[in-house]
């Protein structure tokens, strides 16, 4: 099996930074895109961030500017630093790998998720 285990969450001041990672491991042979989402109770989980194996990435409009993804694919580890932090970037962030395991099966995986608290 595949975990992906998130970590670096916390509370923040409003204006501060953050770096959010996340680290697959299990039976992995490669990750494809990787993605960094977000979600409040009672709304639906939205995309944050993402990133191609090649390094190619899309952020939400929300984000832009202010937010980086990054990946090091020779730890299965993907980044999300997040700078000049607003209240409402208060959230459970979610990692998302499309990993191919050693059995050459393609999965969507998930983190269980990290806690951002930005106060104002």
């Amino acid at each position: 099996q595949v975990q992906l285990v998130e970590s670096g969450g916390g509370l923040v001041q409003a204006g501060g930074s953050l770096r959010l990672s996340c680290a697959a491991s299990g039976s992995i042979f490669t990750i494809n895109g990787m993605g960094w989402y977000r979600q409040v109770p009672g709304k639906e989980r939205e995309l944050v961030a993402s990133i191609t194996r090649g390094g190619s990435t899309n952020y939400a409009d929300s984000v832009k500017g202010r937010f980086t993804i990054s990946r090091d694919n020779a730890k299965n580890t993907v980044y999300l630093q997040m700078n000049s932090l607003k209240p409402e970037d208060t959230a459970v962030y979610y990692c998302n790998g499309n990993v191919v395991n050693t059995a050459r099966t393609t999965i969507d995986c998930w983190g269980r998720g990290t806690q951002v608290l930005v106060s104002s």
